[in-house]
């Protein structure tokens, strides 16, 4: 008896939470945007007959919005439902305008922390109702259909299905196999300027939609020539300190780059790619997703880093900027030689070159005159070295104030991807104590891998792109030049540039597959993006062909680098390693605080340090970048091959 009550009453409550499953036609009450436009008189209204046209089940009336964009209409169904179907008609005769409309859910009544349930991909069928399994775990009380920009909401007819329940974050849709960055902004205000931060929220969905981030931000404009695109970029700032998609800093500044005169949406990644692998030692990182703002898709963006002096970011010690009296001058310092900085609040113009230079940080609203001042001076003290009578010596020239490894890797990035913009804007940054400048990361790419009309094709170019064709803020250029006019720089650059190639890292074969695999990557997210900017055919930007599809455009960036790695290996006499003779490598080194920094040597040696006593201090494997921790005093440096010694330098250690 006991276990017949218990079975019934197992099955009481099985049926009842089957019975609160059960999808159905929900129905609330109706909510919408703005003035509604009425079809018979042709103007705006606020009427709720109008507002019934979207629910009445008849395909023969219309609902619109009198905005153009931004228009909506919904329901409000009193409490949370989990939502399983959405069906909709379009306005007869106007199908296309649902294209990348989309549904959402929200559980604040103004949609602040609306999540996408569902983008329309393609124009539906204007005679019946097409229908759409939603797969979302999470309830919600106010749901709407928002129409794309410019469609002014048209629509006959939208139903929603579902049953009661709060639900949870166990499953949120994504619209395609990239992440997605929700934002909505106060008032679903515009954002029209670059200067001035709205107030909103995010919600970043990553994981097949199982893991969702959201918090509070600001998001402003942001970029220079890329403002101006249809496509616009953004500066967000989170409220709480985060690792988004697991990128590596956990800070509030990020960016959402365009990449809109870029139809491959990767030649930012690629290079960034190059700049890893070539071992600068901080390169911005980014990855590819799907951006919504205030209901509207806007296409496929690059979540990237904000470069800024943080951790896991430009790392240099950061000033305190309390001490008015006796603030700290000497570093760190992050500094960009920018053709714009004159439109910027902190910068100054050198002495000597007349080179525009944004200082970065200290931040705008910290820096004290006294850093300002220190900064240009130890700028123009570089630039002076440069251009001194002695600017080869090793010493007492500009590798006092210039660090070859850094400038090296980063001009070889910047060739690689043939980017004419490498020196119209350039970063560097200045550590404590320390009287070198350190040049990176490396940073915007997209008119880069053969995107510039100015330099196509650009492997027919007879010298390096930034000397014939490339853009540079004023006096750049010659200060570049005029290091290479120092013979051992570009003995350095020649077996910096075989060392990569030789160890894989710069070859071909891998650098192709990158880009096969971001382009499998992005693929069902290119095709929504180019709905949304349908410029495949266009010569947009600086673009020197139009090639129609996303397929064509990946092919080409291919092509370049095939092509583009040829036309290195020729300029720098690169041949495989076998057949280069290392067999008695320059070797470059510079001291400071008792550090001992060795450049020139190729990865396949080891260095050997000994005292004047004849003690062997260190006997490694050289590495990128290798420095030893050294008293003051004259050492010998030896580099073997093979257990021979091939090169012998004595150094100074200061």
């Amino acid at each position: 008896m006991k276990k017949n009550i218990l079975f019934l009453l197992l099955l009481f409550i099985f049926i009842n939470q089957l019975k609160s499953q059960t999808s159905l036609k929900l129905t609330g009450l109706q909510i919408a945007s703005n003035e509604f436009y009425d079809y018979t008189t042709n103007t705006c209204t606020t009427s709720s007959q109008i507002l019934n046209n979207a629910f009445d089940g008849s395909l023969t009336t219309v609902f619109a919005t009198c905005a153009t964009t931004g228009g909506w209409v919904g329901l409000d169904l009193g409490e949370p439902y989990i939502i399983t179907n959405v069906s909709y008609c379009p306005r007869l005769g106007q199908a296309g305008r649902m294209v990348l409309g989309v549904f959402e859910g929200a559980n604040k009544p103004d949609f602040g922390d609306a999540i996408p349930l569902y983008l329309i991909p393609t124009a539906p069928n204007q005679n019946a109702l097409t229908s759409q399994t939603i797969n979302c775990s999470k309830g919600f009380r106010y749901i709407r259909y928002i129409g794309p920009a410019s469609a002014k909401c048209n629509v006959s007819e939208i139903e929603f299905y579902g049953y009661k329940g709060v639900g949870d974050n166990t499953v949120i849709p994504k619209t395609t196999n990239l992440p997605s960055v929700i934002i909505h902004t106060t008032a679903a205000q515009d954002i029209v300027d670059k200067e001035t931060y709205l107030k909103g929220i995010v919600s970043v969905i990553n994981e097949s939609g199982t893991n969702i981030y959201t918090d509070s931000l600001e998001i402003k404009g942001r970029g220079n020539v890329s403002w101006d695109f249809p496509k616009k970029p953004y500066r967000m700032k989170l409220f709480t300190k985060a690792s988004l998609l697991g990128l590596p800093a956990k800070e509030k500044n990020w960016t959402l780059i365009n990449n809109y005169g870029d139809k491959t949406l990767m030649r930012n990644l690629l290079a960034f790619n190059i700049s890893k692998n070539m071992d600068i030692p901080y390169t911005p990182a980014g990855t590819p997703v799907d951006v919504f703002l205030n209901g509207e898709y806007k296409g496929t963006y690059q979540l990237c880093d904000q470069i800024e002096v943080a951790t896991e970011r430009v790392v240099v010690e950061k000033m305190k900027i309390t001490d008015i009296i006796a603030p700290e001058i000497t570093g760190g310092y992050l500094l960009e030689m920018d053709a714009y900085a004159d439109g910027e609040l902190v910068w100054f113009s050198s002495a000597r070159n007349k080179i525009p230079v944004t200082i970065k940080y200290p931040k705008d609203d910290e820096i004290v005159e006294s850093q300002k001042a220190y900064i240009k001076s130890h700028f123009e003290t570089m630039e002076t070295a440069v251009f001194a009578t002695n600017y080869t010596d090793n010493t007492n020239g500009f590798r006092k104030y210039i660090d070859l490894e850094t400038f090296l890797r980063q001009f070889l990035v910047g060739e690689i991807s043939g980017n004419t913009d490498t020196y119209w804007s350039t970063y560097m940054y200045k550590k404590r104590n320390d009287p070198k400048f350190y040049f990176g990361p490396v940073w915007d790419f997209d008119i880069a891998f053969e995107n510039d009309y100015r330099t196509y094709p650009i492997n027919n170019l007879s010298d390096w792109v930034y000397a014939t064709k490339g853009s540079a803020a004023n006096g750049v250029k010659s200060m570049i030049t005029r290091i290479f006019s120092d013979p051992q720089v570009v003995v350095q650059l020649k077996n910096l540039y075989a060392t990569y190639r030789n160890n894989g890292k710069l070859s071909e074969a891998s650098l192709l597959q990158v880009i096969d695999d971001y382009a499998a990557k992005i693929n069902q997210s290119q095709k929504l993006n180019f709905t949304k900017w349908n410029i495949l055919n266009s010569q947009v930007h600086m673009n020197p062909q139009a090639l129609g599809t996303y397929a064509a455009e990946v092919n080409s960036v291919k092509t370049n680098i095939s092509n583009r790695i040829k036309w290195m290996d020729n300029k720098l006499n690169y041949t495989p390693s076998g057949t280069n003779d290392f067999s008695t490598p320059t070797i470059y080194y510079s001291s400071e605080n008792g550090i001992l920094h060795v450049s020139g040597i190729d990865e396949t040696k080891n260095i050997q340090i000994v005292d004047l006593t004849g003690m062997i201090r260190y006997n490694r494997k050289v590495t990128a970048g290798t420095t030893f921790e050294l008293q003051a005093g004259i050492y010998i440096l030896r580099v073997f091959s093979d257990n021979m010694c091939v090169s012998t330098t004595k150094c100074f250690v200061k």
